[in-house]
């Protein structure tokens, strides 16, 4: 098996939304995909580029994604990566393209002297942990992972001060 990983070229991007969906039904939340062609390509590729996608191909086709953003942490004073999506299709698995693809976001961090590599993952997923543990990540067990949508987001944005 050979393969390449790429930073994702505009024209990718429809690819890119399918693996998008592939994970989410794997994950049981295709409900929740909102994502288009076009969102993600402004997001990727828009003035302000708020995210970048590295695509892995075997042999020419389409086999995993990972979707990457900074963020920064004031405790250590440096930017940090945040792995948003790491998936391989299954046909793919266990042949050391999730690796390759960690360690080339990794690499992406290291090149912009990131302080923290980060990610979460589902708590069901037995295998992907102990692969992440055996990476050396740690799980960050006291850590709750909070979230509002964008309603609630507008909702509290519109409160006068």
């Amino acid at each position: 098996m050979e393969f390449s990983i790429n930073q994702i070229a505009r024209d990718e991007v429809p690819g890119l939304l399918e693996l998008i969906r592939d994970l989410a039904r794997f994950e049981k939340l295709e409900h929740e995909v909102e994502a288009t062609v076009d969102r993600l390509s402004a997001s990727l590729f828009g003035a302000n580029p708020v995210a970048g996608a590295l695509i892995g191909r075997v042999d020419g086709e389409l086999a995993s994604y990972a979707l990457y953003f900074f963020t920064f942490s004031s405790f250590i004073g440096r930017p940090g990566i945040w792995l948003e999506d790491l998936y391989v299709r299954p046909a793919f698995r266990r042949q050391g393209l999730g690796r390759a693809m960690i360690e080339a976001v990794a690499r992406i961090g290291a090149e912009r002297n990131c302080g923290r590599f980060e990610w979460t993952a589902r708590n069901w997923n037995k295998n992907a942990l102990d692969f992440y543990r055996k990476l050396g990540a740690q799980m960050m067990d006291e850590w709750v992972l909070v979230r509002m949508n964008a309603e609630g987001l507008r909702r509290i944005a519109s409160r006068k001060v």
